[in-house]
C-alpha cells in the first residue's frame, strides 16, 4: 500500500487564479442569462388584461407541469360536475399510497410575484439549486458533530486507505489495472503543464458546467416531463451523495499520508474554487465524486438528446443531422472521461468514487420520482406566499426552431 517516492520538483508554475468574486459573477451571469433566455415572450408582468400564459406544452397529452401529473377521478356525478364548475378546486395528490386535496394557488395568478414567476419561470429551477447546495453546506457540520469524539479527521483518512485496499486487494481489482498513483506520477514525470490545467478543470468546471448544463437543458429539452427527470436524478443524486458525505466522511487521496504517494497538486497551484473552500465546505467527501456523478449524469443526457439510440422522438421533435448527433455524442462521451482523469490525476478521487457515483446516479434515475411526494408541500408553499406555479417554458425554444436543437 505504502511507496517510498522522491517528489519531483515542479517545473510548471501556478496557473493564473481567478479573483474570488469572479466565479460567483460567472455562475450569477450564467443563471440570469438562463431566466432572460427562457422567458415567456409574450407575457407582461403589468398587463392583467392577460389572464394566464399557455405554451406549446398545454395540449391536453403533454407533461407541462407538476398540475397535470394527477388528474381528478371520481365516480359521483354531482361531485364532479362541483369539481368542473368551481372556479378554483383544490389539487388532487397522491403522497404515501393517499390521495389527498391541497390548496390551488391559480387564484394568485395576478398577484405581482406570481406575474414575475410567469414571465420568468427558470426562477422556480433557481430557487430549488439554491437550497440543493444550501443542503450540501450543511453536510460538513453534520458530520463533524457525527464524528465528533472518534475525530473526523482519523475517520476519514481510515475510510480513504479502506477504499484504497478495496481496490488494490479485492475481488474487484481487475476494474482498476492502473493505479491512481500511477496515473498522477505520469503527469507529475514530464506533462506538469497539463496537471496544471487539470487542476483548473477541476475547480472552474463543476459547479459553472453543471449549472450551465441545467440551464441548456431547460432551453432545450424537448418537454418539461423530460427536463423534470433529469432534474429529478441529478437531485436525487445529490441527496444520496450528501447523506454519505455525513456517514462516510472519506479522504481524498491527496489528503492522505505521504507515504501513500499522493501529490497535493491542488494546494501547489492554489487551485481550490471558491465554491469549494471556506467554513461550510467538506473536504473529506471523496465518496462518491460528484464531479463524475454530474459529468456521467450530462453525458448520459447529451447521448438522449443525440437521438442516436431513440426510434422514436417526442411530440414537436425532429430528427437532428449527422452533424450534431455525432457532436452530442462526442460530448456526451468525453465529458465523463475527461473528469474522470482530472479527479484520478489530481488525487482528488479514487476509482471507487467514481464507481459509486455511476450507481448512484442510476438508482436516481429508476427512483426519480420519489421527488413527488413533495407535491404537496410545493402546493402548500405557494398557498403560504399567495403564488401560482408558472407554466414552464421548456420546449417552446425547441418548436420555434423546429425541433433540431
Amino acid at each position: 500500500m505504502t511507496v517510498p517516492i522522491d517528489e519531483p520538483d515542479w517545473s510548471s508554475k501556478p496557473a493564473w487564479k481567478l479573483p474570488t468574486w469572479a466565479e460567483p459573477i460567472i455562475v450569477a451571469s450564467i443563471l440570469f442569462t438562463a431566466m432572460y433566455m427562457t422567458r415567456k415572450r409574450d407575457y407582461r408582468i403589468f398587463d392583467k388584461s392577460i389572464s394566464r400564459y399557455y405554451s406549446y406544452l398545454d395540449d391536453p397529452d403533454s407533461n407541462r407541469s407538476s398540475d397535470e401529473l394527477l388528474a381528478y377521478n371520481s365516480n359521483d356525478e354531482d361531485e364532479i360536475e362541483d369539481y368542473l364548475t368551481s372556479k378554483n378546486p383544490p389539487k388532487q395528490r397522491d403522497c404515501c399510497g393517499l390521495r389527498i386535496q391541497t390548496p390551488n394557488s391559480s387564484r394568485f395568478k395576478n398577484n405581482f410575484h406570481s406575474r414575475v414567476l410567469q414571465r420568468f419561470p427558470f426562477l422556480i429551477e433557481m430557487f430549488y439549486w439554491i437550497i440543493n447546495y444550501a443542503f450540501y453546506r450543511m453536510t460538513s457540520i453534520a458530520s463533524q458533530r457525527i464524528f465528533a469524539k472518534t475525530g473526523i479527521w482519523n475517520v476519514a483518512q481510515s475510510h480513504g486507505i479502506a477504499v484504497l485496499e478495496t481496490e488494490q486487494s479485492s475481488w474487484i481489482s481487475i476494474l482498476f489495472p492502473i493505479s491512481e498513483r500511477s496515473v498522477q506520477q505520469w503527469f507529475m514525470h514530464g506533462h506538469q503543464d497539463a496537471l496544471t490545467v487539470l487542476n483548473k478543470a477541476y475547480a472552474l468546471i463543476h459547479i459553472p458546467g453543471t449549472v450551465g448544463f441545467i440551464c441548456w437543458y431547460y432551453y432545450v429539452a424537448p418537454s418539461h416531463h423530460t427536463f423534470a427527470i433529469v432534474r429529478r436524478t441529478m437531485t436525487l443524486t445529490n441527496f444520496c451523495a450528501f447523506m454519505t458525505f455525513i456517514f462516510y466522511p472519506c479522504m481524498p487521496p491527496r489528503l492522505l499520508p505521504t507515504e501513500f504517494g499522493f501529490l497535493d497538486t491542488v494546494r501547489h497551484d492554489d487551485a481550490q474554487s471558491v465554491w469549494m473552500s471556506g467554513k461550510y465546505v467538506n473536504t473529506l467527501a471523496a465518496m462518491p465524486s460528484m464531479h463524475f456523478g454530474y459529468a456521467f449524469c450530462i453525458g448520459t443526457t447529451l447521448m438522449y438528446h443525440s437521438g442516436i439510440f431513440r426510434r422514436t422522438l417526442e411530440k414537436g421533435e425532429s430528427r437532428k443531422t449527422v452533424f450534431w448527433k455525432v457532436f452530442y455524442a462526442v460530448v456526451g462521451l468525453g465529458y465523463p472521461a475527461f473528469i474522470l482523469t482530472t479527479i484520478v490525476a489530481t488525487a482528488n478521487h479514487y476509482y471507487l468514487d467514481a464507481l459509486i457515483a455511476t450507481l448512484f446516479v442510476y438508482m436516481s434515475y429508476i427512483c426519480n420520482k420519489v421527488f413527488l411526494v413533495f407535491l404537496p408541500l410545493e402546493d402548500l408553499l405557494l398557498w403560504t406566499i399567495r403564488a401560482d406555479k408558472p407554466v414552464p417554458t421548456t420546449g417552446d425554444r425547441l418548436r420555434d426552431r423546429g425541433g433540431r436543437i
